[in-house]
């Protein structure tokens, strides 16, 4: 198979991230020090030389910058200084441009225009159809679903969720077309998919691959803090995500339940993730007091700021509710969607959180096609013996 150069490629790189590739000669120390780096993907190494040399569809197919989770050890260690950890999210930011067919990913992640612009347009939409087509204003008591109908709220759910799952998953069939089928001399069994579809939730779940980046000897779950951290975030993005687009009939009520109610403390739950999660990123970025957070492209600091603004008018609106003060409550609701939605709406197929989404997906591709290159392999030593016999 060959590959065409493209000598721009490296300055196309630079409009996703710092990127100082340059200064690498290539000695192979940030593969060595790598926790997750293996003889079949021994990154970043290999995909810093793809850069260097401009080898764009090489890098297409590769799976390598997604196993990456950015601990630093390589940037630590580089005796050049050139940023193998942010080229590798550089590459990141760049394989999501490419795998999404609008180029809405691409727009957003080099130009701060539009990327401000989109989420701003979003909570005006939000904010301009409640003054239009809310339902009655009661003042004597809270009845936020008579101000919101809940089945109306809930028909601009499934629609959104539609609309989110329909560009996501076109994105990742693109991104199944780049890593396993552009190899056309790779047989794979159809039930490969089944077989290895495990990695793929089982990825998703735990992201146990970050605790790699942790691991030392003797080391408890809660002493492994980058990924505790991380998973905390996830599972309260993935709780706020399902209570409020799945059972919102069940989570926006007029109802008001004891606090050992899991309607109650499943909320709380995500509130307090999210609040974790996000405060912990926007802290770390504001000290930089780790290699993660040494640069910070505007997408690294959208994707926290909503999620934090998400929890915390949250929190104003449970206030408000169950202190009985309707108009705070209904004006609080309003705002909290106008930036619920932009960050859904634009996060999940097109900016950070399709990070989450790609990553799983990249190592159960990777597994599919280690799996099928063995298979083949063996079938291949099995015809030569028997042309031999």
């Amino acid at each position: 198979m060959t590959y065409r150069v493209d000598p721009t490629f490296v300055d196309e790189l630079k409009k996703y991230g710092h990127v100082n590739i340059e200064d690498c000669f290539n000695c192979g120390n940030c593969t060595a020090i790598c926790p997750l780096s293996t003889s079949e993907t021994p990154f970043p190494r290999k995909n810093i030389r793809q850069a260097q040399l401009g080898l764009r569809e090489n890098l297409l197919e590769s799976v390598d910058p997604w196993l990456c989770y950015y601990c630093g050890e390589c940037t630590l260690t580089c005796p050049r200084q050139a940023e193998p950890a942010e080229a590798q999210m550089a590459m990141r930011r760049w394989l999501t441009a490419q795998y999404d067919w609008t180029g809405l990913a691409r727009k957003f992640y080099t130009s701060k225009v539009w990327e401000i612009g989109a989420v701003f347009f979003l909570a005006a939409f939000i904010v301009v159809t409640f003054v239009l087509f809310h339902g009655p204003i009661v003042t004597d008591h809270v009845a936020l679903n008579t101000f919101a109908p809940v089945h109306l709220v809930e028909l601009g759910d499934y629609v959104m969720l539609v609309g989110l799952s329909f560009f996501l998953l076109s994105n990742i069939f693109r991104m199944y077309l780049f890593i396993v089928r552009s190899d056309k001399s790779l047989k794979i069994p159809f039930k490969l998919y089944i077989t290895e579809a495990w990695q793929l939730l089982y990825n998703t779940v735990t992201q146990i691959r970050y605790a790699k980046c942790d691991e030392e000897e003797g080391q408890s779950f809660w002493e492994k803090t980058r990924w505790r951290n991380h998973l905390i975030i996830v599972s309260g993005y993935g709780l706020m995500f399902t209570l409020v687009v799945v059972f919102l009939r069940w989570f926006q009520t007029d109802n008001y339940y004891p606090i050992w109610h899991p309607q109650r403390w499943l909320g709380y739950y995500a509130t307090i993730a999210l609040l974790f999660g996000a405060g912990d990123a926007i802290i770390g970025r504001i000290k930089k007091d780790n290699e993660m957070h040494k640069y910070s492209h505007p997408s690294d600091w959208m994707f926290p700021i909503l999620l934090l603004l998400t929890a915390f008018t949250g929190i104003l609106l449970h206030t408000f509710r169950y202190l009985g003060l309707p108009l705070p409550t209904y004006y609080t609701y309003v705002i909290h969607l106008a930036i619920l939605t932009p960050m859904l709406v634009l996060e999940v197929p097109f900016g950070k959180w399709a990070h989450l989404a790609y990553r799983p997906f990249a190592i159960y591709f990777e597994a599919i096609k280690e799996k099928a290159k063995v298979l083949q392999e063996s079938q291949t030593t099995a015809d030569a013996y028997a042309a031999a016999d």
